[in-house]
């Protein structure tokens, strides 16, 4: 079984940091992990459903460490790279407000 796929959706939160998505031998789509920044750093969380009692189980697992691991290693790279292209855009849009900036002041009264 090989990952062919991961969709990471950051988001804005104290300790939830993404939603993702992972495709499986471009066959089989497992949808609402999350990257989640824990007491010892980011940990992935399986996709889970809150039970009556108010426990959450999980829907979808890895049934060894070993496949949990390399789920892990992959979606916490590819969470970084988005995290790096959203720095590099966020640098170019910053570079280009002080541009249009410098624009308006020279053109001043």
């Amino acid at each position: 079984m090989e990952i062919t796929e991961v969709k990471v959706f950051p988001v804005n939160e104290d300790k939830l940091k993404a939603y993702v998505t992972i495709i499986f031998d471009n066959c089989f789509v497992v949808r609402d992990l999350k990257i989640i920044n824990g007491n010892t750093g980011l940990f992935v969380a399986m996709p889970s459903k809150k039970r009556k009692d108010g426990t959450f189980r999980d829907i979808a697992h890895p049934l060894n460490s070993e496949l949990r691991a390399s789920i892990e290693k992959k979606i916490l790279q590819v969470y970084e790279e988005e995290l790096k292209k959203m720095s590099s855009v966020a640098a170019e849009s910053m570079k280009a407000l002080g541009q249009k900036k410098r624009d308006y002041d020279d053109e001043g009264p």
